[in-house]
């Protein structure tokens, strides 16, 4: 298996609706993308502030194997994800590992 999280830095001006509107689009890529296992997106709670460095979102997907981790990137609807929120995006963290 092969893990893939990512972390989102906001503009300041996006707003928690539009936060839970990207959760809702993510959440549908698990039925719509092939080599998806298990996939989670949420708003950051933590209470270790100093910690976030502005980071306030996440997303983790575990897929199959690293080739469906690539053929995720590229699909459709994961393109027209990042097309639709790029502008909203400041900053982002990406770790992929394979999971042992």
């Amino acid at each position: 298996m092969y893990e893939h999280i990512v972390l989102f830095k906001f503009k300041g001006n996006v707003t928690t609706e539009q936060k839970e509107e990207m959760i809702q689009t993510v959440k549908t890529f698990k039925d719509s993308i092939p080599g998806i296992i298990e996939l989670s997106a949420g708003i950051n709670v933590t209470g270790e502030i100093e910690n976030m460095n502005g980071y306030s979102f996440g997303i983790r997907v575990t897929f199959q194997d690293e080739q469906a981790s690539k053929d995720y990137f590229h699909h459709p609807l994961h393109q027209q994800f990042l097309q639709s929120v790029g502008g909203w995006i400041e900053s982002v963290i990406v770790v992929d590992y394979p999971i042992i």
